[in-house]
């Protein structure tokens, strides 16, 4: 029996026209939430609510929750709150909305006998409060013709997809490791991935780099997912940068190599990176490509399945051939793929995709985090918030004339509050009740006037509306968790004061998401100590933890600290002479591909033009600021095989870590700078916080995750057994204990 949730059945079935992605303010889902009680409260004693309700079909088994029935009228409702207009709502959409509310009214017909029933839409008005109630008084064979039918479209849909997840957990269970045999520490690592799955257990691995992890855990969480015990519908393998999702994918491919192994993987990517018509508003009017989408999207989504490797290229290859965008048909593929590979936002965001999809549908989750030690800096980034007067100030100049009323008492405001404090940087305890009241009601207005022109076109408006929104989320979710500051920068001839919610542990965010995964693994380099990931991810009780040891030996590494030289800020145009200079006598003594890391971009090209300078001949390439995929990838390729020259980076950037680099492309690095954090107001109220949180002596383990997998990096590259790589550590600061103790525990260092 295929089980299907009445929403999709509905989307699958019952979806035709345009994409029509024209911007309307929706309601929140608090709103909507209110909403539907209010539609409740409006009705009589007897009323029922969220009605579970369950019919067989043609092989499906389709479930879902009524809104609402009342036995007085014999009638079942679907409510929809709305903004604005009702009649400005595209066809397609009342038509989706009449299919489900036709769902639920064979499905109570069945459920207590009833020869007949009046389906209903409700629609409520968030702002007015107003009613639109449209009515059908239906027979129930005719609600069960409807239901059968829609079934029957389904059906064979279904049949291909049971039979698709025989085949994919047989071919599963008869998987072997792709390899001859394990790397050192890959087996026990492996193992701790597939017995974690299999008790639905959450695991924390810390495992050097060089041993494999992406296929060390890729392949043990495909195994669980066609264990009997553990049957996973998905795995969901997540990751902070554009490298590691390639490495996913790559190991993807290994997998396949010597089977025809029916496992559909799918790549996602942002939609600005998607999109083939930037230039074009995301509607059937104006975009050819969302032009009868949903028409279009059965033929273009059976054709994509039949490739297994959906990835970027491969998925745009499809979509244009039928005519459709590639970015919504990946969404929809998601629903029918078995691992998807994307960024963290796509599961752990306020509005995550996969989350959201998996919620719904009831999917038993395999997750897998790559370099999870990124993770807490990009969940604190998501559940953060900021608004600039600079924006608003833009907005009252050009502001629609309902608007400008609104946007001068939030300025008045806004200005209040600043100079309650002349301080160019404070934080608060609280937060400013009075402005995020005023905040409410401007947002509430602007909701109000795009619901009354809906085809204004302002970005500016838009945007801060958005920010705005998300800044009150964050407002209403304010705790100890996080911090509320004001900074106040020049903006021309005014001061601008800059708001902030900053959040510093996502823990009450996020570890709802790994709970609601069947089993979940978090792997990295760098996940000392692991109760600090463990307390501020808001992992499980049940928390496994694994440090596989790193199988290199201290003789594959040099290290040297540069002790009297000196990278701080006051002291770098003194130094920056010893500093090239030792780069320049190391590459010559050793020529080859090294990394040279850099605290900015400032400091990295000053040592560039200073190298080159002093070593004409040792070729230079250099990271630029906002680099794309294929600059990135255009960088990396200037580290050919058994190639000599260095490549300057800056530390925590695109190329600090998730970069795989074999040993003949790279044999050593120069670390120029720590890096140390700014010690400001800031930076000290959130080393508060973690103290508060669970105590002193980490800030160095959460302030310089990245150190220590540069080292390791570097260590693992070796070119024949007789060389080692080489790490040059030059600041006089790296000789500090703290420091050297995020170091690989295998090295050796000299001190020079």
């Amino acid at each position: 029996m295929y089980r299907i949730a009445v929403r999709e059945l509905a989307e699958f079935t019952a979806k035709a026209g345009d994409l029509d992605l024209r911007f309307s303010p929706a309601p929140t889902a608090q709103e909507g939430i209110a909403g539907h009680q209010f539609v409740a409260g409006r009705r009589g004693s007897g009323y029922q609510t969220e009605i579970q309700l369950e019919s067989e079909c043609a092989g499906l088994a389709v479930r879902g929750r009524a809104d609402g029935f009342d036995p007085a009228r014999n009638r079942v409702e679907e409510i929809k709150t709305y903004r604005g207009e009702l009649e400005r709502m595209p066809a397609n959409h009342r038509q989706l909305h009449w299919a489900q509310a036709k769902f639920y009214g064979w499905m109570l017909c069945e459920k207590f006998g009833l020869a007949e029933i009046g389906v209903a839409l409700v629609y409520f008005e968030i702002g007015s409060q107003r009613e639109t109630v449209l009515e059908e008084h239906c027979s129930a064979d005719t609600l069960r013709a409807f239901f059968e039918a829609h079934c029957a479209r389904f059906a064979a849909w279904a049949e291909q997809e049971t039979a698709h997840r025989q085949a994919r957990d047989d071919a599963l269970r008869a998987l072997a490791f792709p390899h001859a045999q394990f790397r050192a520490g890959q087996r026990r690592l492996a193992e701790a991935v597939f017995r974690a799955a299999r008790h639905r257990r959450c695991l924390l691995a810390q495992a050097p780099t060089g041993i494999g992890k992406t296929i060390g855990t890729l392949f043990p969480m495909l195994k669980a997912a066609a264990d009997s015990e553990t049957g996973l519908d998905k795995v969901f393998f997540l990751t902070a940068k554009t490298p590691g999702r390639a490495l996913a994918l790559e190991a993807v491919q290994v997998l396949r190599k010597d089977s025809p192994l029916p496992l559909r993987t799918i790549e996602l990517i942002a939609r600005d990176k998607a999109c083939e018509h930037p230039d074009k508003a995301c509607h059937g009017e104006s975009c050819p490509l969302a032009q009868g989408f949903y028409d279009r999207l059965p033929q273009a989504r059976e054709a994509a399945l039949r490739e297994p490797m959906l990835t970027r290229t491969a998925l745009r290859e499809a979509a244009l051939a039928h005519g459709v965008c590639p970015y919504y048909l990946a969404q929809d593929l998601v629903r029918w793929a078995d691992v998807i590979v994307g960024d963290y936002n796509y599961y752990f965001d306020a509005s995550a995709l996969l989350y959201a999809l998996a919620a719904e549908n009831g999917w038993r989750v395999g997750l897998l985090v790559d370099e999870a030690h990124n993770l807490l800096e990009r969940a604190r980034a998501m559940y953060s918030a900021e608004l600039d007067q600079g924006t608003l100030r833009q907005l009252r100049r050009q502001a629609p004339a309902g608007l400008a009323s609104s946007f001068e008492r939030l300025h008045r405001g806004w200005n209040a509050l600043a100079r309650e404090d002349e301080a160019a940087y404070r934080i608060c305890e609280a937060l400013p009740g009075r402005l995020v009241g005023t905040l409410q009601q401007t947002v509430a207005e602007i909701g109000a006037f795009y619901a009354e022109h809906p085809g204004h076109a302002d970005p500016l408006l838009q945007r801060f509306y958005f920010d705005a929104l998300h800044f009150l989320r964050m407002a209403e979710a304010f705790g100890p968790h996080s911090l509320f500051d004001i900074a106040v920068v020049a903006g021309g001839r005014a001061r601008n004061a800059r708001l902030g919610i900053r959040n510093v542990i996502p823990a009450p965010f996020i570890g709802a998401r790994f709970r609601a995964a069947q089993a979940a693994t978090l792997f990295s380099a760098t996940l000392n100590p692991w109760y600090f990931h463990c307390d501020t991810l808001g992992l499980p009780d049940t928390l496994a933890w694994v440090e596989v040891e790193s199988p290199f030996q201290a003789s594959q590494l040099a290290v040297r600290i540069a002790r009297k030289v000196s990278t701080r800020y006051r002291d770098r145009t003194a130094s920056l002479g010893n500093v090239v200079e030792l780069m320049g006598k190391a590459w010559s003594e050793r020529p080859g591909n090294y990394l040279a890391f850099f605290s900015s971009f400032e400091y990295l090209r000053q040592a560039a033009d200073a190298l080159h300078a002093r070593f004409p001949d040792i070729p230079v390439w250099e990271q630029a600021r906002g680099m794309d995929e294929a600059a990135r990838e255009a960088f990396l390729a200037q580290f050919r095989p058994a190639g000599a020259g260095i490549g300057f980076a800056v530390l925590g950037g695109a190329f600090a870590e998730g970069v795989d680099l074999p040993g003949e492309r790279l044999i050593g690095a120069f670390i120029a700078t720590l890096g140390m954090p700014q010690v400001n107001p800031f930076n000290e109220a959130v080393k508060a916080r973690m103290q508060a949180h669970f105590g002193s002596g980490h800030e160095y383990a959460y302030l310089y995750p990245g150190l220590r997998k540069v080292v390791q990096a570097a260590g693992r590259v070796i070119r024949s057994p007789d060389d080692r790589g080489a790490v040059y550590l030059m600041d006089e600061r790296f000789a500090r204990s703290e420091v050297r103790a995020l170091l690989p525990s295998w090295w050796e260092p000299g001190l020079d």
